[in-house]
């Protein structure tokens, strides 16, 4: 195995190589508002039941109306949507803008939450939150998904992953090891 050579690298760039997961669309809704926003900080927490963590930064428009719902939406965009990742992220709601309508995006109702469902995303998840005492202090959500929307092909869609500085990775070549995992670790 061959080993890398390595030089030094500033420490505010390193999110380009430890940006956790794919870029995702949260949909909210609170009374007769609703908002999108781009977010690129997630993480998994549990498995069964699915809880879910992010930052959400309370100066973004999308803030207040998660925590007084206390739900939203997770919807995963494909790569094909990166402009709209981009828009999005590039405009507040709080200046009156619907971005259903100023990105031609159909909003779907959901199951169990009040917020809606991106139609053109390949999946959506339902969430509410499960933890309130991080979202306060910290704008740390923890979210329990309690319904998921996939769609079934492709089995691997292309994702959006942040680099920093308006780059982006799309996910890429599928690598399997599954007959070389123990099952209980699968």
């Amino acid at each position: 195995m061959k080993i890398p050579k390595k030089k030094d690298f500033p420490l505010d760039q390193i999110r380009r190589y430890l940006e956790p997961g794919p870029i995702v669309l949260v949909s909210s809704r609170w009374k007769e508002r609703t908002n999108i926003m781009t977010m690129g900080w997630h993480m998994m927490l549990e498995f069964s039941p699915a809880l879910f963590a992010c930052y959400i930064w309370d100066g973004n428009y999308s803030h207040d109306l998660i925590r007084r719902s206390g739900e939203c939406v997770i919807n995963l965009p494909t790569a094909d949507m990166v402009d709209t990742v981009v828009g999005i992220g590039n405009c507040s709601g709080a200046e009156g803008i619907d971005k259903f309508a100023a990105f031609g995006l159909s909003a779907k109702p959901a199951r169990h939450v009040g917020a809606p469902l991106i139609a053109q995303c390949h999946a959506n998840f339902e969430c509410r939150l499960a933890d309130k005492r991080r979202a306060g202090p910290h704008g740390m959500f923890i979210w329990e998904v309690v319904k998921a929307h996939v769609a079934p092909t492709p089995k691997r869609p292309r994702t959006l992953h942040y680099r920093g500085q308006g780059e982006f990775m799309v996910s890429g070549t599928h690598i399997s090891r599954r007959g070389r995992f123990k099952p209980q670790n699968l």
